[in-house]
């Protein structure tokens, strides 16, 4: 982002514009959530504290109660003209009454260094004393790269990310909150995205079951997390979904189940040239018979989704393989099966995911509360703020299913669709659901798609 911005300011775009392009884009931010309540802007040296004057204003000329506690040196610099422009009440941080509304512009992506007391001991009061505290780009004393921690760190209840998503951003949700992006104009071809919700077309008039998505679901020695994954296929879009494998008996009808208990019944479903996607790893258990289904899945040059014990099995000696498969592959790991997978990648979830990725030709989406996306070509994409009941048993199996009934034909961000969906099914479902309920709230979740 900082290239970014400096490679702006070369071409012509004014320093003074981005800040007041940031600065509105916060103020409308705080104006949601102050709903009339007094607002204390913290401004600190830079431009983070140009941003904060730019929100100070703004907010005081929408009429709201606003006071600045500034720190020394706020103001100064590339920050001069937005403080001379600020004409409402100033006080030093160390003197600052509490605000219930706290918009935290203190220190920006620049801060390499714990703060200082003279700084922590008055910024944590404030923070504790606020309602709902506000951060621009980064809570004041966080690493924006995620590299270390700093002790004393700031935390919010909403950041608003300018321009770009930082690594801190996914790495350190519990200080973050809820991280919304704002778009300042510039040019930024490789920046992190957000997921968003996608556009999905409903199928065309002469679509047939196979065009929508032929999915087979290889399932083990733990058959209900196999048909979890198998019915979030059918009601995650696909138009026929095949569910592999013995025990595997149960609603709904429309699974089409087939035993592949011999090497050329195996042989024939991963061979049709019809599938979109195979499935392998939700239930499958880590036996000889395992092996037998992942062998399998892995020769075959259909799009194929490793989930949960595929992902143990293969370990790190299975990254290789991967790259030589013969068609595209989807990992969907959670923190543990990636650090089996990966046990060399350093740094944050971020960096280490999008290494990863590079590494397996594959894309991963490693799951959690801050879901990283990342393929091949080194882009990634952040989807954060996921409901937090979803750490239950069966969803990651439903994600998986969901994930390959999106590969079918033409849909180049299977995954970013998958996981929209995936969250959004989980918010629709309310608290305390189970597995089961995803699915049943996929179809609406779609409906929002159109």
């Amino acid at each position: 982002m900082r290239d970014a911005e400096a490679a702006a300011f070369a071409a012509g775009v004014d320093q003074d514009d981005l800040m007041e392009r940031a600065g509105l884009a916060v103020a409308q931010m705080v104006q949601r959530v102050a709903m009339g309540r007094e607002v204390l802007v913290l401004a600190g040296p830079g431009n983070n504290g140009g941003d904060a004057f730019v929100v100070a204003r703004l907010l005081h000329q929408w009429g709201h109660d606003v006071t600045v506690a500034a720190l020394p040196g706020s103001g100064e610099g590339s920050a001069a003209q937005m403080r001379a422009r600020w004409r409402g009440r100033t006080t030093p941080l160390a003197e600052a009454p509490p605000g219930a509304v706290v918009v935290d512009g203190l220190f920006g992506t620049g801060l390499n260094r714990p703060l200082v007391a003279e700084v922590a001991a008055p910024l944590a009061a404030l923070i504790v004393a606020a309602e709902t505290v506000v951060a621009i780009d980064v809570p004041s004393g966080c690493d924006a790269d995620a590299r270390q921690d700093l002790s004393g760190a700031a935390r919010a209840d909403v950041t608003v990310a300018l321009g770009a998503l930082k690594p801190v951003h996914s790495a350190d949700l519990a200080r973050c909150g809820t991280v919304v992006l704002a778009d300042l104009g510039i040019d930024l071809p490789d920046a992190i995205r957000t997921i968003a919700r996608p556009v999905i077309a409903a199928p065309q008039a002469d679509a047939h079951k196979y065009r929508r998505g032929l999915v087979a679901v290889l399932g083990g020695a733990m058959p209900g997390a196999a048909r979890l994954a198998a019915r979030a296929a059918l009601s995650g879009g696909a138009g026929y979904v095949v569910l592999a494998g013995e025990g595997m008996p149960g609603e709904p009808d429309a699974l089409v189940h087939r035993p592949v208990d011999s090497d050329a019944a195996l042989a024939e479903l991963v061979g049709d040239d019809r599938l979109a996607a195979l499935l392998v790893g939700p239930g499958l258990g880590r036996d000889a018979a395992a092996w037998r289904l992942i062998d399998a899945a892995m020769a075959s040059s259909a799009p194929l989704v490793l989930d949960g014990d595929a992902l143990s099995l293969l370990g790190s000696d299975g990254v290789g393989r991967i790259v030589q498969r013969r068609g595209p592959t989807w990992l969907t790991p959670h923190a543990g099966e990636f650090s089996r997978m990966f046990p060399e990648r350093s740094g944050n979830k971020l960096e280490m995911t999008i290494a990863a990725a590079k590494a397996a030709r594959a894309t991963i989406v490693h799951k959690g509360p801050d879901t990283v996306i990342a393929t091949p070509d080194g882009r990634a994409v952040v989807a954060a703020g996921a409901s937090s009941w979803l750490s239950t048993a069966g969803t990651g199996d439903v994600l998986a299913g969901i994930l390959a009934a999106r590969l079918r034909p033409g849909q180049a961000a299977a995954a970013e669709q998958a996981v929209w969906l995936h969250g959004r099914a989980a918010r629709l479902a309310g608290p305390a659901f189970v597995a089961d309920a995803l699915i049943d709230h996929l179809p609406a979740a779609i409906s929002e798609c159109r």
